[in-house]
């Protein structure tokens, strides 16, 4: 955890998270919770028997490859059964979010990940629909969900995923605030999906995508070329490519970074990998996120104090990261206001104590 005077304005920073899995947030506490109370029995949907929830917690924190996070992620999402269930999970993350100063939350779910198992995707988005009314009520948040393509179903999974969602009329009446696609981004490249997204284009759907991640950095390109996706998530690889960093910058894309989710999964070796540096250098706009916090064990601030420790920044670069975070943000141009005033008196409060 970061040290020193800028620590205390790290954790009065109002937040923005953009990249965050409601499913990623299903802690062990409740995945044993969840089991219990829909008779699932945790023996035979994984080959390996966990009885305690410190053995599974203890088991996140090796994960060999991002194919063994994602079967541990969806051995997790096989206990999510009910709208109940959803609304405690997205609740449960809510509630960590606004201890850690999250004003302002995206969240992707990944409807093909249940309606595959038989729960249909009214039961999700009515339960994650209950934790956002309740979550904006008590803690003045503001949330938007973000439904993902998820690559290793298919084009014609991914197809009707997208005109179920379109059908309810959810990507119209703010439901829903866009169209992600998660996953391993080596199993398909980007412009596999190319039709969904344009006609999400065509319906004036707002897209983001999971790129540069473990794929190069042509992939996030092909994202910006072919599905015209207005934000990248990940997208660390971006750094390699100067002309790509350029077109970032230009044209104000918002990259969500997740530095201790790539990090432990090893696709950068230290925190110092991060393009932090050279996106603010370049006016490469990002946010600082992270992705799957039950399974990394940290969320937002430890994030936060994590890029702090690697690169010593100043309040000048927190500034720019939060307010170009807010910009960034799918929320309307008020709300805006209201996310930019926030960060603007908390610094303004930090710096007064810092010369008393």
């Amino acid at each position: 955890m970061c040290k020193g005077q800028i620590h205390d304005l790290l954790i009065a920073l109002p937040k923005c998270e953009h990249h965050i899995h409601i499913e990623g947030a299903l802690t062990p506490r409740l995945l044993f919770k969840f089991a219990a109370r829909n008779n699932v029995d945790l023996a035979s949907a994984d080959d390996e028997v966990y009885t305690s929830e410190e053995q599974l917690q203890a088991r996140y924190g090796s994960f060999a490859s991002l194919a063994e996070f994602i079967r541990y992620f969806t051995f997790g999402s096989s206990v999510l059964l009910t709208a109940e269930d959803f609304k405690e999970l997205a609740y449960d993350y809510f509630t960590k979010a606004h201890e850690q100063s999250v004003k302002h939350a995206e969240v992707f779910f990944d409807p093909q990940a249940h309606t595959s198992r038989g729960i249909a995707y009214e039961i999700v988005i009515q339960g994650l629909s209950r934790a956002k009314q309740q979550a904006e009520h008590e803690f003045g948040m503001s949330i938007e969900y973000i439904p993902c393509i998820l690559r290793h179903h298919g084009l014609d999974s991914a197809t009707r995923m997208f005109q179920e969602v379109k059908d309810a009329g959810h990507f119209a009446d703010g439901v829903v605030a866009g169209l992600g696609m998660a996953g391993d981004e080596l199993v398909h490249p980007p412009e596999y999906f190319k039709s969904i997204y344009d006609d999400a284009r065509t319906a004036g759907v707002r897209c983001t995508a999971h790129v540069g991640q473990a794929g190069p950095a042509e992939f996030v390109s092909s994202a910006l070329e072919n599905l015209q996706a207005k934000r990248v998530d990940h997208g660390w690889i971006s750094k390699t490519d100067n002309q790509l960093m350029q077109r970032l910058a230009e044209t104000n894309t918002l990259v969500t970074l997740c530095p201790i989710s790539n990090f432990t999964l090893g696709f950068v070796s230290s925190i110092a990998e991060v393009p932090i540096r050279e996106f603010l250098d370049r006016g490469v706009r990002f946010s600082i996120n992270s992705d799957d916090p039950a399974y990394f064990g940290n969320y937002i601030q430890e994030n936060y104090c994590a890029v702090q420790d690697a690169f010593d920044l100043t309040e000048s670069d927190w500034r720019t990261i939060a307010l170009n975070a807010v910009e960034g943000s799918w929320c309307s141009v008020k709300r805006k206001k209201v996310l930019e005033d926030q960060v603007t008196t908390a610094i303004t409060r930090w710096k007064a104590t810092q010369a008393a």
